[in-house]
Formats: C-alpha cells, structure tokens, sequence
C-alpha cells in the first residue's frame, strides 16, 4: 500500500496544471503569432531549416537590392546618351546646313551660336550625376566631373578608365558604369592633311579615305600612321608611310586641283610653285572627342572665310571632316547603347529569376513554420478545456484531509 502525503497531492496537481498552461500558451502563441514554430524547441529540424531559408531569403534581398540599383544605373546612362545622339543629330543637321553655298557670314556665325549651346547640353550629358551625386562617366572617380572645360577653353576628360561592376548574384556580375573617355574621346578621326615640314607652297585637301581595305593593306597589317606626301622640282608626287615604306601614288604627277590616290587616300594639292620642292602630311589614324570636333567646327565658322579658293577648301574640308567625325561619334554611343542593352537584358532575366527564388523559398518556408488555424484554434479550445477540468478536480482534491475522517 502505497502512501502519499498532501504534499505530494499538491506538488503533481501543480505540475499537472503547469504543463497544461504551458502547453495552452504555446497554442496561444501560434494563433496569435500565426506560427507554428516559435522557438527551436517547438520543433528543432523544421527551425534549423527555416534557419537556412531565412538566409536564403536575405542573400536574395541583398542580390535584388543590387539589381535594383544596376537597373537604375544603367538606364540613367542610357538615357544620357540616347540624349546625346539626339543633340549630335541636332548638330550634324547644323553641319549641313552650314555647308550650303548660299550662307552669308551672319548665316554662318547664327549656326555657330546654336552650335556653341548643343556643345553644352552635350557637355552636360557628358556630366550626368546618378542618384547620389556622382559622375557616371568620371569612371573610379565619381567625385570629379568627366568633363571641364580648360584654360584655352576647350573640354578635357578629367575622369580614369575604370568601369564599375556589381555582383548581381552569385558569381554573377554585370558593368554598372563606362568611362567617358571611350565613349566621347575615343572616336576614330576622319583623315586630314596639313603642311609637312619641309613645306615651301601650295596646300592639301579633299582628304578622305575611299578604300578602307587599301589603306590596311598598304600598311601590313599594322594600324594606319601618318603618310608623308612630297612633291619634287619636277612635278612627281612620292609617298612614304611613317615607318619608312613607300606607297603608291596614282597618279603620281602633280596636277594643281587635281586629285589623286595612296594607300585607299584620296587628297588633292594645289598652288604648288613650279620648280618648289614640298612636303604635306596626312593625319591618319588619329583619335578625336566629339568636343573637340564641336569645338573645331566652331572655331571654322567664326573665323575661316569664303574668298580664296584655299579659304573655300579649307571650310569646305571642315564642314567634310566634321560629318565624318559625327557619323563616328553617333557610331560610338549607339554601340555603347546596344552593349547597355545586352547588360539590361542580363539584369532582367536575373531579377525575375531572383523574384522566383524568393517565391520558392518563402512557399517552404511557409509550409515549415506557419501555422494551421484551424487545427490550431481547436487544439485551443480542447486545452482550454482540460485545464478547465484538471483546475476544477485539483480544486476538489485539494479539499480531501484525513482529519475529515476523524
């Protein structure tokens, strides 16, 4: 026979009605909280999943924090510089215009003046800010305007080369950013001629290049350099490339206005004095801002004049060479453009595979840890009920004593 005390009788009553209130509360809490797992102990393999899930869930919020911010990047630069071809369209326009016969000098400096302020908007394109205040075409130094203007009042490129990425996820990265310097300074140059050292009389013009290949090929495949064109006592005309080769010149007798052929060149040379030795040089190969051609085209209307035949091929040359280089620098930007675009395309397709990641992951992370309410809600009202009943027996218990039965 066993015997228990009334202490016995009060410590399991108590313990009882403790495990049933705690067991309730955590009912409560789910339905409450509308989870199922709270804490670890409420179920120690589903919390250290949702563990995982839930860095999961933040590495992809950071991953779609970045896209969000390379989406806006780009775009803003793509905005910059489809706002950019519009105003070299606006300005090659200008260049035609400037190029017809009929213009008056006042014609030409009006053009001039619109010039000068499409040269600004195009300046400010150049300079577009992002959101937090840096230089998008500065490079690594996002602090520093791409371009300012110098003492001689000509733009210069103040930024570096730097092209900045972001990891969009996991060993994914994508260019967030392009220097200026390649996409406004490094433009390809139209061909040009100007007096060599040994020039005595006469000039060149007419410069362009008429066969691309010829050009190449007179050079072995190495890139185009200057070509040194002199014009002997007795009218030949002998070519020299800049490491020292000879070219072929057709045809090689010097005829006054008259033009002739090197290495895929077309040039013409004029007012030589007969019995003169000269010498001219063509620039080939060279590199030029679209600034600087705005800035040259600029300089010609206001100062270059129409009353020589030298004065007229010299304008006529400028309003040539400046259509060449905006053509090349148009050319520039919408390559730029389309590589933006195959970036854009890539940040796209990241965001909505992160978007179905971050779907996927909260579906299991929903089936892990949220909670049943119904099931849950009649689990509530089944322990509310025993610990109704156990608190109304322990009340009875509790009363019985041995001295009742004395």
């Amino acid at each position: 026979m066993n015997r228990i005390s009334s202490q016995q009788v009060f410590a399991n009553g108590i313990n009882q009605l403790q495990k049933l209130n705690s067991t309730l509360n955590n009912t409560y809490e789910q339905v409450s909280s509308g989870k199922r797992v709270n804490k670890p102990s409420d179920d120690p393999v589903a919390a250290a999943r949702i563990l995982k899930l839930d860095q999961e869930l933040s590495r992809v919020k950071t991953y779609e924090r970045n896209v969000n911010l390379a989406d806006n990047r780009l775009k803003q630069e793509e905005s910059a510089l489809s706002g950019s071809v519009d105003v070299l369209q606006r300005i090659r326009e200008l260049t035609v215009q400037a190029g017809s016969g009929s213009l008056s000098a006042n014609d030409r400096q009006s053009i001039s003046s619109e010039l000068k302020e499409r040269l600004g908007q195009l300046v400010n394109l150049g300079n577009t800010r992002d959101a937090s205040g840096e230089y998008i075409f500065s490079g690594f130094q996002g602090s520093v305007p791409a371009f300012q203007q110098q003492e001689d009042g000509k733009y210069a490129y103040q930024g570096d080369e730097g092209q900045r990425v972001l990891e969009i996820d996991d060993g994914v990265t994508v260019p967030i950013s392009d220097n200026g310097k390649e996409i406004f300074v490094n433009i390809p140059a139209a061909a040009t001629g100007e007096p060599g050292e040994n020039h005595t009389s006469g000039y060149v013009s007419g410069v362009s290049v008429v066969n691309e290949a010829d050009l190449k090929a007179a050079y072995n495949g190495s890139y185009p350099d200057d070509i040194t064109l002199t014009v002997d006592s007795q009218g030949e005309i002998t070519a020299t490339s800049a490491t020292g080769e000879n070219l072929a010149v057709s045809p090689k007798d010097y005829e006054s206005g008259e033009p002739f052929t090197v290495a895929g060149i077309e040039a013409t040379l004029s007012d030589i004095k007969q019995g003169e030795e000269s010498e001219f040089t063509l620039k080939v190969g060279q590199k030029q801002s679209v600034f600087g051609t705005v800035e040259n085209l600029i300089a010609g209307l206001d100062s270059l004049g129409k009353d020589s035949p030298e004065s007229r091929a010299r304008y006529d040359d400028l309003i040539a060479q400046s259509l060449t280089n905006l053509d090349n620098a148009q050319e520039s930007i919408i390559l730029k453009q389309t590589e933006l675009g195959g970036r854009m395309n890539a940040v796209e397709s990241t965001r909505d595979f992160l978007a179905d990641s971050s779907v996927y992951t909260n579906e299991i992370r929903s089936q892990l840890q949220d909670v049943d309410y119904a099931e849950a809600i009649s689990n509530l009202s089944f322990q509310s009920f025993v610990l109704q009943a156990a608190q109304q027996s322990f009340a009875q218990v509790s009363q019985l004593s041995l001295f009742d039965r004395i």
